[in-house]
């Protein structure tokens, strides 16, 4: 208030004075009133173009861009200057606040695996982060402001985005992506929409693998069931003689042997997928693990085949024992059971360049289509089902030697021809190999937990032999 008190003293001051002067001047040519009068309107004239320059100055500085500071003039001017500037850097700071939220925001809507997308009134793009635009095969900057349905063709997505009901998501094939996409959409604003997308591929195979796996492991069970049913039935309400009693006994048995194989082998895989990987400071002689598993299979062909053993080198595995041999032993068993009478079984140890090695478990046996090399390893897929019972096979086997070789860290090979045999390597790599002691066996290797009922040996045996 005194800037005001001070200014009103001031021009008034200035105007008395400008009066002054011109009534001086009014007396010499016979007017003083007048004089008086020209001096005052002098006086509030240069006051009034001061104050209008003022004005002007921080008008100017208001239309530009504010980035220097307001005019500092005396006055009022200079007074609504520097509370207009002050007021403008607040608003600025906290703009840039803001920003920096927003930008902050963004940057995590960004990086997130599940698609956000923006649409205006219009259903015209406004923003959308990399997923949505991968989902949606868009450009993110490119197609901004375009329609979506221009962009995105999907009839279940058109359809979705035009209805008025948008309470449920949405899943649809994505020929593109070769997979399924989630898709809701949600209602703000004055019609705006936002679209929110999640790749649901891999949890789609996974309800389908859990789906079959249910379904097939009821079939496995049920079969053995419905025929142990029915000799109970047979033997209690029919008269057998002691040939057909013991029979039926036997059938029984198989079938009774037939369903632990198959419970232990599931128990083997829960054990598998639900434990830590096997440590590598406990280390396993590859000759051991050969030598066991040529006298399974010597065992299981009683004769009908020449088996070779190739364990020259000295090598030894980081990892659990118990699951190695019984990788090794489905394999062997394997190889046996579906190589014809006179065929051969090479079971044999290979050193890597890289450090690593691998166990080749090759046969001379009937062989594998190609079409059926990519899902061998898949749990109950049979390349003749009807075969595989034969065999004794659970459709579990090649899944436990998956999953044992992937758990050391290495991979499952697989190379097959019908009528040519087939090759089954389990590849180790260098950080789970080391060379071994000349004589194999001269250092205490420490065995790791057995992963089944039995350890080693015994769960080599009982682990499922079926190729698929």
């Amino acid at each position: 208030m005194g800037w005001l008190i001070s200014r009103v003293v001031t021009s008034a001051l200035l105007v008395f004075l400008f009066a002054e002067v011109g009534m001086m001047l009014g007396y010499g040519w016979g007017v003083p009133s007048f004089g008086a009068a020209l001096g005052g309107a002098v006086a509030a004239a240069t006051i009034v173009a001061i104050e209008s320059l003022r004005a002007r100055r921080l008008l100017v500085w208001l239309r530009g861009d504010r980035t220097d500071a307001a005019p500092r003039d005396p006055g009022i001017w200079g007074e609504l200057g520097y509370l207009i500037e002050r007021t403008f850097r607040k608003l600025d700071r906290r703009a840039a606040v803001e920003t920096s939220r927003l930008d902050q925001f963004l940057s995590a809507i960004e990086v997130s695996p599940n698609g956000v997308m923006v649409l205006t009134r219009g259903d015209n793009i406004e923003w959308c982060n990399s997923s949505a635009a991968y989902h949606f095969g868009l450009d993110p900057l490119r197609d901004r402001q375009q329609r979506v349905t221009n962009l995105v063709r999907a009839p279940a997505f058109v359809t979705y985005l035009q209805s008025d009901d948008h309470s449920a998501p949405i899943t649809f094939e994505d020929p593109r992506l070769r997979g399924t996409l989630l898709v809701i959409i949600r209602e703000f604003g004055d019609g705006m929409k936002l679209v929110l997308s999640q790749d649901v591929t891999e949890r789609e195979r996974n309800e389908a693998m859990r789906r079959d796996f249910v379904a097939n492991v009821s079939h496995e069970i049920r079969t053995p069931l419905t025929v142990l049913a029915g000799f109970v039935e047979t033997m209690g309400s029919l008269p057998l003689s002691e040939i057909e009693r013991r029979r039926v006994v036997e059938l029984m048995a198989q079938q009774t042997q037939r369903m632990q194989s198959l419970v232990a082998d599931l128990l083997i895989l829960a054990q598998l997928e639900g434990s830590p990987r096997p440590a590598v400071d406990r280390w396993v002689p590859v000759k051991r693990l050969l030598d066991q598993a040529h006298a399974d299979a010597v065992a299981l062909s009683a004769g009908r085949h020449r088996i070779d053993v190739t364990s020259s080198q000295a090598a030894q595995l980081a990892g659990s024992e118990a699951e190695l041999a019984s990788a090794v032993s489905n394999l062997v068993t394997n190889a046996v059971r579906y190589t014809p009478a006179g065929g051969t079984v090479d079971i044999g140890w290979l050193s890597r360049d890289d450090g690593g090695g691998e166990i080749e478990v090759k046969d001379s046996g009937i062989g594998i289509a190609k079409a059926h090399l990519a899902r061998v390893t898949e749990r109950f897929y049979r390349i003749d089902g009807s075969r595989s019972r034969d065999t004794g096979g659970t459709g579990l086997g090649l899944s436990i030697v998956k999953h044992v070789v992937q758990r050391h860290g290495g991979e499952l090979e697989i190379g097959s021809e019908p009528g040519q045999g087939s090759s089954f390597k389990l590849v180790f790599p260098a950080a789970r190999v080391r060379p071994g002691d000349p004589q194999g066996l001269q250092n205490p290797i420490i065995a790791g937990p057995a992963v089944g009922p039995a350890a080693a040996r015994g769960q080599g045996r009982s682990a499922t032999r079926s190729r698929s």
